[in-house]
């Protein structure tokens, strides 16, 4: 390599370092980033209000205080089953993965 060549690499290379020293890149982009606490508190106050409106659907029915059907009744009523117990699935999966990275030898 001739010395020209060599001084035009070590120049790309310069400028190169100058722009990364200039602009650093955050290690986790704050913007739309969700807090897994924030995300988890938010599943489990869905799940609370679908339970919520299903047993007051089904009281409302009961009493005669609405005019929905037991279809609509019983499907709000799987819909919060279902949410619950997919909610509970996760909660073992979590209490799993915490158990086993507990029981990693250090």
């Amino acid at each position: 390599m001739s010395d020209l060549e060599i001084s035009k690499v070590l120049s790309q290379m310069r400028t190169m370092s100058a722009a990364l020293k200039t602009s650093p890149e955050p290690a986790m982009p704050e913007t739309g980033a969700a807090d897994f606490s924030q995300v988890l508190k938010q599943a489990i106050d869905k799940v609370n209000e679908q339970q919520s409106v299903a047993s007051q659907m089904a009281a409302d029915f009961q009493t005669g205080n609405s005019d929905t059907s037991i279809a609509e009744v019983m499907v709000g009523i799987q819909k919060a089953s279902l949410s619950f117990q997919a909610m509970t699935e996760v909660r073992n999966k979590l209490v799993d993965a915490y158990q086993e990275i507990m029981n990693m030898p250090i």
